[in-house]
């Protein structure tokens, strides 16, 4: 029997915030609300303006507050 290998292509690293990109946490337990709405904060309070290359990090840290905090409703139901 032969093996086939699959690549398996490394997390990218934010080297701003020192975070693992989105497409990686997928695979990863999801992280409490509060933890991802600090890295919101964080994002906004780097300058007070939201830079048009950080939009599309914005928009995956919005959806991924938005479902850990539906987990954490349904586990407190």
């Amino acid at each position: 029997m032969t093996q086939t290998s699959r690549s398996v292509t490394p997390p990218r690293h934010d080297a701003v915030l020192g975070t693992v990109s989105p497409t990686a946490r997928a695979a990863a337990p999801p992280r409490p609300a509060a933890v991802v709405n600090a890295e919101i904060r964080a994002l906004w309070c780097a300058g007070g303006r939201l830079a048009e290359e950080r939009r599309g990090e914005y928009e995956a840290l919005l959806a991924e507050w938005s479902e850990a905090l539906r987990a954490e409703i349904v586990t407190a139901a």
